[in-house]
């Protein structure tokens, strides 16, 4: 066993982090943190009308949903591109499956309405998506993608989520979409910064952004050697950088 000192002929000098390393983490980190600042206040905001709502005797109801809105709708601009609160199964008097969720548009916010209908063939399962399992499963922070999102806009997007509690029971999740492109022109020019190969990585291994075409956004990355993770402040994510 090595002592740690450099008079040890057995100590090995850890990589030096390359310059610029830590900045570039530290702007993944500002830039993603900002939106779950958002992503909290929807979360704050839907328990808190829950709660209301089930104060008063009543078993929630889309209608209730609504008065989220004047949130949300100020809120979707040149970052957040997709905003609400999607329903756990069977949480609402009305609807077995629901989403409170709005999208920036070139006209103006838009409410997204898809089939719901869980007896219907055509049916979308978002309880199977990563962004609604990570926080049902207790996570508090989850960040997927890059991912074609077919649902809502048909382009590559990132989604953040956090889970909704209501007396400590799970009521479903609150969740904004940001465009992978948007999130790129925020971080490429600082990972240029950095004189080697650099990218960041979702908790799976999913590319989120790149400063070489070797590691293209989408591809997936598994530890390698000469190859150094850093994190990205409390976010399941990490800078890669290649020696």
């Amino acid at each position: 066993m090595t002592d740690g000192s450099p008079s040890d002929p057995r100590w090995t000098p850890m990589p030096p982090e390359p310059p610029s390393a830590g900045a570039a983490a530290d702007r993944v980190h500002a830039t993603l943190d900002a939106v779950f600042g958002t992503v909290a206040e929807v979360r704050d905001a839907s328990a808190r009308l829950l709660r209301e709502v089930r104060g008063a005797g009543r078993v929630p109801a889309r209608a209730d949903l609504a008065a989220l809105r004047p949130l949300l709708l100020p809120r979707l601009g040149p970052l957040v591109c997709g905003l609400g609160f999607i329903a756990a199964p069977r949480l609402l008097a009305d609807a077995a499956w629901y989403l409170e969720w709005w999208q920036a548009g070139p006209t103006g916010p838009s409410q997204l309405l898809r089939n719901l209908n869980p007896e219907s063939s055509a049916l979308y399962d978002y309880t199977a998506w990563d962004w609604f399992t990570g926080p049902e499963g207790g996570a508090e922070k989850t960040v997927c993608g890059p991912y074609v999102d077919y649902l809502c806009s048909d382009e590559y997007v990132l989604t953040l989520s956090a889970p909704v509690h209501v007396d400590g029971e799970f009521a479903g999740v609150a969740a904004a979409d940001v465009f992978a492109r948007t999130f790129e022109h925020e971080i490429v020019p600082v990972l240029r910064e950095i004189p080697a190969p650099a990218f960041v990585v979702n908790a799976p291994g999913r590319v989120m952004a790149s400063n070489t075409a070797t590691w293209p956004p989408g591809a997936v990355y598994r530890a390698r050697p000469g190859h150094t993770a850093h994190p990205c402040g409390d976010l399941s994510l990490s800078l890669i950088t290649a020696a």
